[in-house]
Parts: C-alpha cells; sequence; structure tokens
C-alpha cells in the first residue's frame, strides 16, 4: 500500500513540474539514514545554452521536524565550464518561523520541503555545464534530520 501511495506522489510530482516552463535543471538527493556528513557535499552538474538570459538558483531541502534548528547553513561553490570559480558564498536557510517554530515550506506530518532562493539575477558568461557543489555548515557532523538536498536552475520571472 506505501509504494501504491509513493508512486502515486512520485506521478504527481513529475506531472506538475513537467509544466514548469522556467525550468532549465532541478535535481534533489537523498542523504544516507537521513543525516548529512559534512564530507558528504553533492555536485550538481547543469548546462547553461542561452547566455543572454538572467536565471535564479534555488535551494531545496527536505527536512523532518525532529531537526534540532530553525536554520541551516549551507556553503554553495559554483564552477563554471572552464573550471574557475563563479561565486561562492555562505547561506542562511531558515526553515522554521524562529518566533513561531511553524515550519516552513510545505509539508504535512513531519516532514517538509523548502525551495529557497539562493542566487539571483545571475548571467552565466559562458555556454557549458556548470558544477555547483552543497556543503552544510552546521556545527554537528552529521547532522541529523536532514532528509534530501537539491538545487533548482530556472529562468528568472522578472525578465
Amino acid at each position: 500500500m506505501h509504494k501504491i501511495v509513493r508512486m502515486w506522489a512520485v506521478a504527481l510530482v513529475l506531472l506538475f513540474t513537467a509544466c514548469d516552463p522556467a525550468r532549465v535543471y532541478e535535481q534533489n538527493v537523498d542523504l544516507p539514514e537521513g543525516n548529512w556528513q559534512i564530507d558528504n557535499a553533492p555536485v550538481f552538474e547543469f548546462e547553461i545554452q542561452d547566455t543572454t538570459q538572467v536565471y535564479d538558483v534555488y535551494f531545496n531541502v527536505r527536512y523532518n521536524l525532529k531537526y534540532d534548528y530553525y536554520n541551516l547553513y549551507l556553503r554553495h561553490q559554483l564552477v563554471g565550464p572552464d573550471s574557475t570559480q563563479v561565486s561562492s558564498k555562505l547561506h542562511e536557510v531558515l526553515l522554521m518561523d524562529s518566533k513561531t517554530g511553524k515550519p516552513l515550506g510545505n509539508g504535512s506530518s513531519d516532514i517538509y520541503d523548502l525551495q529557497a532562493l539562493a542566487i539571483d539575477n545571475v548571467k552565466f558568461e559562458k555556454q557549458g555545464k556548470y558544477k555547483l557543489k552543497l556543503t552544510q555548515y552546521m556545527r554537528r557532523d552529521p547532522l541529523p534530520n536532514i532528509l534530501a538536498v537539491g538545487i533548482r536552475v530556472a529562468t528568472d520571472k522578472a525578465e
């Protein structure tokens, strides 16, 4: 029964994301046993064809309400097709409202998904494959109750 529900959920997600003309790339990685090790830094590789377009990059985080903090510190490193670093920054992603403790994002029961704008209005100067590396920068290793992380690259809606 659980497998059938999960298959339907995956089918619905695919149906809704298939109709998203702004999305250039989106990929998520499940973290082993819901623990994010510092040395487990996923690298997402995406291709840019249109260098005249303006893009936004989002972080996707799936977390369990047992997560001990209201925020998550992440560092991104973005490398261009010529292996030069395009950008690197430490981000604070709020997973819960710091005053009310209410979880942010979408979910039910004890699992929530959050998509947070990380890099906005970026113009990629060169065509080709870019790599974005995500590293958790919390003081805990492993960091429990972070179930999956990912990125989304989309054309900027303001353009």
